[in-house]
């Protein structure tokens, strides 16, 4: 029963019901990653399956996001009045929760393709039923699994002049793929069922990402009931994370195309890039006092130091907020069109946007369009704004409301009129920004939906598959994606890199998922596959495990996501390491120059016992200042805090929370071991706030006036955390 928007169903129990009458109570549920989950729907057809034990409920989506809670009394302390503000008139997701929960019914299962990082690496059933797909195969795998409903939080169209039209908005990513072949399914004669829930708050997005209101079964429309949308709010981004990003904003080309992820680290080179464009003689400093060129000679090869006077193109999986900020600071700006011959002619200079006869007359010699112009010919220029849209083509002339044009371009006096009356200012319709989902914090959700509508139409919201490899059967233009993705960089994340060049996203040794490869593969892939495209791979130098200090640049690791044969680019808060085409050695060496100097000899030695490394060779004494101490000195004498400051972008946490949860951390840090547990309740059953300095903050953790002993000791932890971000150096468990 395909509706229209008459016959919308305001009762999510209604739907649930119908789904179950369309299909049955074998139900394979597939549901779009992250954002655009339609949560009343789902909690009413999750209810219905938890009363009713005869429905089997596989559901089959990546990214099932909760608000924080906390595990410990302290954390849910902190985690309470936060996760209210933000999230309290969002609805939970009911079966999310219970898989966090560990209550799943006997008779739901979910399987994740991506986990939140870190969420489920202690949750046995999750880790079972984990599926390991790379994202561009997520659709063909749920069609192999046999899924027969869909259901999808959509954006309606009657306040953008589109009526009868809804927006995928937040996810068209394999909800564009999806939505033919079940219907292809459903010709077959296998029963499927297609949903939406209307959202108002969610942003309009036109182009890829509109579709007829009536591709869907049935819509759940309860304005009343809507709710804001899930936010990830924004992180702090440390002095380690910036200088990644600094690095990174150096390998941009001008006139290239960026992709990048979510987190502090994607964050810091949005931030870097705007620094550049915005404020470059800062951003040289930074360059100089780091000397960026001497060391590192890739950025004289493939990046640049100057201002984005082209401007770069976006084309990422994930449209993060960076994009928009990008954006606004006319660093995104570039714009690609989809057709293939005219995006070469734009990125080999032979025309601009900026329309001209000499425009006419290029694309005349390259056989796209012939003298006299024909009636395929004026539509095509109109498409473009080459010609003006009041353009026609009638009887063999060019027509704009009452002036007759000879088409020739031959012609001195027809030349002279279509430049005066027929031809565009500038090309139109191209695009600024390709995405295929978005998350983010609030104020970007409040960005998207004030974008005027031209630069909402410089962004086109799209399948997954389009953006994240260039071959695939439904947008299968190889030619066009690599005329558009000139000078790319794919930018991604790591936890861990071995030094034979490997990388390791998403997962443990012992088995364990942390989060999932995504697209990281296809983006590391497409990098050796497109001319002047490059993969840079950024992870922190060190990490703290079981307290101590630990180098995430390995000698080996028992799983990888990328492997070695495609390392390309890899950045620590040290540098630059390029080991695309290099030798064994050369990788190895390059590697210890951007590790942490407290492992460099340990990971030389190993490299040379098993003669990767000449045993001759010793580190240099330019490599060895690889220190916490030196980004420190950086900071104190290149800007600091004020060219690199923690939220560039805005934060959601209130100061009080900002020094609780550092202190939270640390305590986190110094209780990794037994011994520093001990240590630590000592201290805590010590601690005191005679004079009231920790007043506001523990009342903020309704820890003013304890009763009881847990509360009494949650008092003393806070104020011992408290008392040791102010004196860092007094630990307190430190070995004696």
């Amino acid at each position: 029963m395909a509706v229209d928007s008459r016959q919308r169903l305001n009762d999510p129990e209604h739907c649930a019901d119908e789904v179950i009458r369309r299909v049955g109570k074998n139900i394979m549920l597939g549901l779009p990653l992250g954002l655009g989950k339609p949560i009343r729907f789902l909690n009413a057809l999750y209810q219905r399956a938890k009363d009713d034990p005869e429905i089997n409920l596989h559901i089959f989506t990546a990214l099932s996001l909760l608000a924080p809670a906390g595990s410990s009394s302290l954390e849910k302390r902190f985690m309470g009045p936060f996760a209210e503000r933000l999230y309290g008139e969002i609805p939970d997701l009911q079966y999310a929760r219970d898989v966090s929960n560990n209550c799943l019914p006997p008779n739901v299962q979910v399987s994740e393709f991506f986990f939140k990082a870190g969420s489920y690496l202690n949750n046995r059933s999750q880790q079972r039923h984990y599926v390991s797909t790379n994202y561009t195969h997520a659709a063909r795998d749920l069609m192999d699994l046999g899924v027969n409903v869909v259901a999808q939080m959509v954006s309606p169209g009657e306040l953008h002049n589109a009526p009868g039209m809804v927006s995928f908005s937040c996810n068209p990513d394999l909800s564009i793929d999806l939505l033919p072949m079940l219907r292809e399914r459903e010709a077959a004669g296998n029963p499927v069922a297609i949903v939406g829930e209307i959202n108002r708050q969610l942003p309009w997005f036109g182009r890829d990402a509109a579709v007829s209101e009536d591709q869907f079964d049935m819509m759940f429309e309860h304005q009343a009931s809507e709710y804001p949308l899930f936010s990830a709010p924004q992180m702090a981004i440390s002095p380690e994370d910036h200088l990644i990003g600094f690095y990174a904003s150096a390998l941009l080309k001008d006139g290239g195309t960026l992709q990048l992820g979510i987190g502090s680290l994607g964050a810091a080179l949005v931030h870097s890039a705007i620094l550049r464009h915005k404020n470059n003689d800062a951003w040289r400093a930074v360059f100089d006092y780091l000397k960026v060129a001497e060391n590192f000679p890739l950025v004289a090869k493939e990046g640049g130091t100057g201002i984005f006077e082209k401007g770069l193109y976006g084309c990422s999986e994930m449209m993060v907020d960076g994009f928009i900020y990008l954006m606004e600071a006319g660093v995104i700006r570039r714009e690609v069109h989809d057709h293939a011959d005219l995006q070469i002619l734009i990125n080999n200079g032979e025309i601009d946007e900026q329309v001209s006869l000499a425009t006419l007359d290029v694309l005349r010699r390259e056989g796209l369009i012939d003298s006299p112009m024909r009636a395929r010919d004026v539509a095509w220029l109109t498409r473009y704004g080459i010609l003006r849209e009041a353009v026609e083509f009638k009887g063999g002339r060019l027509r704009i409301g009452a002036d007759s044009l000879d088409a020739n371009l031959d012609d001195p006096g027809a030349r002279e009129a279509i430049g005066a009356l027929a031809l565009g200012e500038r090309l139109t319709g191209g695009v600024a920004i390709h995405g295929g989902f978005y998350v983010g914090p609030q104020q970007f959700y409040q960005s998207l939906r004030e974008l005027s509508d031209e630069d909402r139409d410089r962004i086109c919201m799209t399948s997954v598959n389009f953006i994240n490899h260039l071959y695939d059967h439904r947008f299968g233009n190889q030619r066009l994606k690599a005329a558009q993705r000139i000078h790319s960089r794919f930018i991604n994340t790591a936890m861990m890199y071995t030094l034979s060049g490997a990388a390791v996203s998403d997962g443990l040794e012992d088995g364990r998922v942390i989060s999932g490869v995504g697209g990281q593969y296809n983006f590391v892939s497409m990098a050796h596959e497109l001319p002047g495209a490059r993969s840079i791979i950024a992870l922190r130098s060190t990490r703290k495990a079981r307290g101590e200090v630990v180098s995430n640049i390995v000698f080996n690791y028992g799983h990888c996501t990328i492997p070695r044969h495609l390392r390309d680019v890899v950045i620590t808060e040290y540098g630059i390491a390029d080991l695309r085409g290099q030798s064994d050695e050369q990788v190895y060496l390059r590697l210890i120059r951007i590790a942490d100097s407290r492992f460099q000899q340990d990971l030389l030695s190993r490299a040379q016992k098993v003669g990767k490394v000449d045993a001759a060779f010793r580190l240099p004494a330019s490599w060895r200042n690889n220190t916490p101490d030196a980004i420190a000195k950086l900071f104190s004498e290149v800007g600091g805090k004020d060219w690199f400051p923690a939220f560039p972008f805005g934060r959601d946490f209130t100061d009080q929370e900002l020094k609780l949860g550092k202190a939270l951390k640390k305590l986190k840090s110094e209780t990794a071991t037994r011994r520093g547990k001990l240590l630590t309740l000592l201290h805590a059953i010590r601690a005191k706030d005679e004079q009231g300095r920790y007043a506001e903050l523990l009342q903020r953790m309704s820890l003013h006036q304890p009763s009881g002993l847990r509360e009494k000791l949650d008092r003393g932890l806070v104020i011992h955390g408290l008392q040791l971000t102010e004196n860092p150096s007094d630990t307190g468990n430190s070995k004696a």
